[in-house]
């Protein structure tokens, strides 16, 4: 696998070595020992899957401490871009945010460390995302940005008549009225 920092160095791209042949393909998409070597000792708790049809919009998210999530994302069908903003107070990159996309066809996988609120839409007809969190969801300390806050200006690929969204997350607080319990 390869592991490139982004342009907010906490945030991880992983490519694995996929294998290919007139049979289909084989990789490894994770790997305990490769990862805890290149990024860091983590204990994933559980793993999630979503399934959303095109336009679906999905974030900013985050969980507040004790029960804050690191994540490792991936998309297995489909394709989505895949948005992650810094809200450590103090951070050099905070506030500023990352978009990279996701799909069946790259593989890639993005880790989201604690600090950071996470979305993704998606681009495709339909996509399935699975991803692992090291704790545990806890709906009490849910929390999140508005997707389209102006002051985070994110290009998210997609026309906003196109753009659907639940109604917990079109009624998330904006960037400047969020009081962030991380610290750099």
């Amino acid at each position: 696998m390869l592991f490139t920092k982004t342009d907010i160095p906490e945030i991880i791209l992983i490519e694995p070595k996929v294998f290919r042949d007139q049979r289909g393909y084989f990789f490894e998409s994770f790997n305990q020992r490769e990862f805890q070597q290149q990024v860091k000792e983590i204990n994933f708790v559980q793993d999630n899957e979503s399934k959303s049809i095109r336009g679906v919009l999905r974030g900013l998210h985050f969980q507040k401490p004790p029960f804050a999530q690191a994540k490792l994302v991936r998309c297995i069908q489909g394709k989505v871009l895949d948005v992650v903003v810094d809200i450590r107070k103090n951070s050099p990159t905070y506030g500023k945010h990352i978009s990279v996309e996701l799909s069946e066809d790259n593989k890639k996988q993005l880790f989201i460390p604690i600090g950071f609120a996470h979305g993704f839409v998606t681009l495709s007809e339909k996509a399935i995302i699975a991803y692992k969190v090291d704790n545990w969801y806890a709906p009490k300390y849910d929390s999140g940005i508005i997707w389209n806050d102006a002051c985070l200006n994110i290009d998210w690929k997609i026309s906003l008549e196109e753009t659907l969204l639940s109604n917990k997350d079109t009624a998330l607080s904006t960037f400047k009225d969020l009081d962030t319990p991380f610290n750099y």
